[in-house]
């Protein structure tokens, strides 16, 4: 970072206004770009998914608790992994009380993995988390909305994330899927998002983009290199 300009009060807020019409143009660039997204087609949802939460089995449509609309965060979290993906573990960080909200939104919220559900429940309560977090072990639900891969399928450099513009190295990728349910009870698939769109629901992200040293990434050896479960800093 260089060195900041020390101004007077009234060049800083001269500064301030202009950056402030940037600003305005990004909200209304956003609310054009949401707008568009809630403009989007569906997809019916035909295949029947079963997951497991602490509470026993349940269906894709059980997971709505009766809303209309649910937030599904595909977390990192293989069967044979020991811990949840550091990074997934930052923006889950950031879903703590916020489902008593959505619900006033008509959505759910559910956190979604791999990994049995015992496994998900001891680091759930190791993290403090009280967020919804199901099992999906042993359907196609990851693979269908790919964040899961079978090494034994994939062709190395080939893209297989984010709708196929990018190649996803691991088994286990991060994503956000949202879906509606319709009057009759049928469940649509309305939006994902996969890479740097999951940015939108980060909070702490966008905290440090409001101050001087912003995120504070370069020179790591990746952007998030610094990022740590937050028992572990």
């Amino acid at each position: 970072m260089s060195d900041p300009r020390i101004v007077s009060h009234e060049e800083w807020l001269k500064a301030q206004r202009a950056h402030l019409v940037r600003e305005k143009e990004l909200t209304r660039l956003r609310d054009q770009l949401a707008a568009e997204r809630r403009a989007l087609p569906w997809e019916s949802v035909e295949k029947t998914y079963s997951f497991e939460g602490p509470e026993g089995r349940c269906s894709l449509a059980d997971l709505f608790c009766g809303l209309g609309q649910l937030l599904v965060y595909h977390f990192m979290l293989g069967p044979d992994w020991k811990e949840g993906c550091p990074s997934c573990s930052f923006w889950a960080d950031n879903y703590n009380g916020v489902d008593v909200h959505l619900a006033h939104r008509d959505t759910a919220l559910v956190a979604v993995s791999r990994a049995p559900v015992s496994q998900i429940e001891a680091y759930r309560k190791r993290m403090g988390w009280t967020f919804r977090w199901v099992s999906s072990l042993g359907s196609d639900f990851n693979y269908d909305y790919a964040v899961s891969f079978d090494p034994a399928k994939r062709v190395e450099g080939a893209p297989n994330y984010n709708f196929g513009t990018s190649a996803f190295g691991g088994e286990e990728a991060p994503g956000v899927s949202v879906f509606r349910r319709g009057a009759d009870g049928a469940v649509y698939h309305t939006y994902s998002t996969y890479g740097r769109g999951l940015e939108m629901v980060n909070g702490t992200y966008h905290m440090l983009d409001l101050t001087s040293k912003g995120r504070d990434e370069r020179g790591l050896p990746w952007p998030m290199a610094w990022v740590r479960r937050h028992d572990q800093y």
